[in-house]
Formats: C-alpha cells, structure tokens, sequence
C-alpha cells in the first residue's frame, strides 16, 4: 500500500476538523448580537444612508424578530442627532407606512412601553452631564467647548439630557443604533471612533462589535463594513485590547 494512502484518512479528519472550527467560529461571530441587536443596525444603517426601500424591509423583519414598535420609534427619534431630521422623519414615515401594512394584515405589534418623565429633581443639563460622563467615562474635554460653548450646551442638555435620557432604550442599544449609522456615512470616522469607545464603555463586547460588522457587512455594504472594521481595529489597539 502508498505510504501516503495510509495518512489520507488523518489529513481528511483534520482538514474537517479545521472547517468544522472555522464555521463554529462563524456562527459565534454573527450571533454575538441578537436578532433584536441585529434588527437595531440595520434599521440604522438604511436610516443614515436613506434607502427607504431597505429601510422599509429593515424595519418589517425587526417588528418579527421582537423589537417593539416604541422601540423602533426611539431609534428613529435618536437618529435625527446623528443623520439630520431630514432622514429621521424619511424613517418615521417609513415606518408609518410599515405600521399602516402589517395593521391591514391583521397582524398586532407589541407597542412596548413609553419613556418615563426625566427626573425632576435636576436640570436637563445635569442629566446630560451626568450621562455623558458616564457613558464617555471622564468629564468631557476638547477644545470646541470652549471655541463654541452653544454646542457643549446643546450635546449635554438635549443630546445626552433629553435624548439618552429616556429610558424606553437601553444604552447599549443607542450606541449600536449610532455605530451602525456612523459606519454607514462618510466623513465622520472621529465620531465613529468615539463612539466605539462609548460603546466598550457601555459594556458591549469586541464579539458584539464584529457580529454589528458583520451585519453591516451582509446587509449593508462591504465599503462600510471594511471601514467600520479599520476603524475599530485602532480604537482596539489604543484601549490596549488584544
């Protein structure tokens, strides 16, 4: 018998065995977020770049995958901070209009609860500073707060007070809702990278991280995946994470 006959069923298992490891590591990378996590990018990402038809499609299978219709609403809402209110309202209206189609069909969506009243006892910029703080982990600092004081104003009293401040969202869920609009927009990398930061921060995994990449990646587009990837790949190295 050839030598090499007698190796060929140990190069076979081993072989199998290696595309056995790569798939299990697949499935981890892409299940790292749930459907839920998952429905959040998407409905994001089609937000920011206004494909109201992927949008439209985005914001169908998230009501079936368990996100509740308050939910989507706040996602919506957060997103004229970062996309505009030209693009915000485009998906509000979408979403109308995805309400108004399922309710036809008969078909009942968990409305999921309203926000509650911010706290009375502190000003709305409190609130955000507080928040803000919390989430960036450090008291914020750069040079447009003093340049432009309005703007810091502004990022803590309705950002971070009356946005972030409504508790019908998780934060985790606010940061991938703005990672994955970040990730689909040029020319905002800085903010893409902080927000990265404030996404570690809010307790969101590099796994978690790489599955939102990897949606945006099959969902979205390989140019905002692969600059969504280089981007976190230095705010890894500068966190000292391996």
């Amino acid at each position: 018998m050839n030598k090499n006959n007698t190796t060929t069923p140990t190069v076979i298992f081993a072989l199998m065995f290696s595309f056995v490891a790569i798939a299990e590591a697949q499935t981890v990378n892409t299940q790292a977020l749930s459907p839920k996590q998952q429905s959040i990018v998407t409905i994001s990402a089609f937000t920011a770049k206004g494909d109201l038809e992927k949008l439209k499609t985005a914001l169908d299978e998230s009501l079936d995958a368990g996100l509740t219709v308050n939910e989507i609403k706040e996602i919506l809402v957060q997103l004229y901070a970062y996309t505009g209110f030209p693009r915000s309202l485009n998906g509000i209206n979408t979403f109308m209009a995805v309400m108004d189609e399922r309710q036809k069909k008969g078909i009942k969506d968990e409305l999921g609860r309203e926000a509650s009243p911010l706290p009375a006892n502190k000003s709305r910029i409190e609130l955000g500073t507080e928040i803000q703080t919390r989430l960036i982990g450090a008291p914020a600092t750069g040079g447009y707060i003093t340049f432009t004081p309005a703007i810091d104003e502004f990022l803590k009293g309705h950002l971070f007070g009356d946005i972030f401040g409504r508790d019908n969202l998780d934060f985790q869920s606010r940061e991938i809702a703005t990672i994955s609009a970040l990730s689909s927009m040029e020319g905002v990398n800085p903010q893409l990278q902080s927000h990265f930061n404030v996404g570690f921060n809010t307790g969101l995994t590099q796994a978690q991280m790489r599955s939102l990449i990897s949606v945006l990646e099959s969902r979205v587009g390989k140019k905002e995946a692969d600059n969504a990837s280089a981007t976190l790949g230095k705010v890894i190295a500068a966190r000292g994470q391996k």
